[in-house]
């Protein structure tokens, strides 16, 4: 098996041993529950995971607003992986919170993707180099305990082990501190399959349409997943009229009203952009 090496001030070392080390160290009785998304750096620590022999479940958390090709990715090449479908979908959350998500209002996030691993040691592919391209986009979750503070995602204040009181969870980032480059260095000298999208210039495989995202690349995934662009139209729809209903008014008039502001708006809007639409 190919060693994975970076040089140091101190000279080589081996990042996947270490990271198999880390995955051996702390794993549970019952072993750990694998957070699996078919990106990159879950399929990382999923294939870390098989080589410390660790044993571990690995989930999907499916948001029914996921690249078709990666759910299909995932269930050709990863059939022990669990699939766990949400209580509501994107569409009716977009109806039942009366907004469109936002990289402010991100209860999507809550209801679809954070879910499962409560009182379990979870794992993750976290990395501290995906956080210096996002921190400055991302907000601040949840706070626990008394001085600390759960950052979302790939932020750099995260560490090889996150305790979250909130949620009783714990959570292992064995990869937290490999670069982009070590990831495909592994997956290719592997020879691990990775999704397609990855190679027709999409960077990251997250929700079509998801508010954290440019204008440039929504606008891209709408025009290669066009029936997403019309079923968010539809659920925009019917949250204006449920608006209307508990006697809320906006300054959008139809659904494309409000898919033109979270499109090329939404995202230079103040802290205070919701109230801005209500009388």
């Amino acid at each position: 098996m190919e060693m994975l090496v970076t040089e140091t001030l101190f000279g080589t070392v081996d990042k996947v041993q270490i990271a198999i080390d880390r995955i051996q160290q702390f794993e549970p009785p019952e072993g750990y529950y694998l957070a699996f998304s078919g990106g990159k750096d879950s399929q990382t620590i999923y294939h870390l995971s098989k080589e410390a022999g660790v044993k571990f479940d690995a989930h999907y958390n499916l948001t029914t607003v996921d690249p078709p090709e990666l759910v299909r990715f995932i269930k050709s090449n990863y059939p022990d992986v669990i699939i766990e479908r949400p209580r509501f979908t994107m569409w009716e959350l977009i109806v039942k919170n009366g907004v469109p998500p936002t990289q402010l209002q991100r209860y999507c996030c809550r209801e679809l993707k954070e879910k499962g691993g409560e009182n379990r040691m979870s794992i993750t592919g976290v990395r501290w180099a995906e956080s210096v391209r996002r921190s400055k986009a991302r907000a601040m979750l949840e706070k626990f305990g008394k001085d600390k503070i759960l950052f979302n995602d790939n932020d750099d204040t995260r560490k090889m082990i996150d305790i979250c009181q909130l949620k009783s969870k714990r959570i292992l980032n064995p990869i937290i501190d490999w670069k982009d480059g070590e990831v495909w260095d592994y997956l290719n000298l592997r020879k691990i399959k990775h999704c397609q999208l990855y190679d027709q210039g999409y960077y990251r495989l997250g929700c079509v349409g998801c508010s954290m995202g440019n204008k440039e690349q929504r606008l891209r995934q709408f025009a290669r997943w066009p029936k997403y662009y019309q079923a968010y139209l539809r659920a925009f729809d019917r949250m204006l009229t449920q608006r209307e209903r508990r006697g809320k008014t906006t300054k959008w008039h139809t659904a494309q009203d409000v898919m033109d502001w979270w499109i090329y708006e939404m995202p230079k809007a103040d802290p205070d952009q919701l109230e801005l639409f209500e009388n």
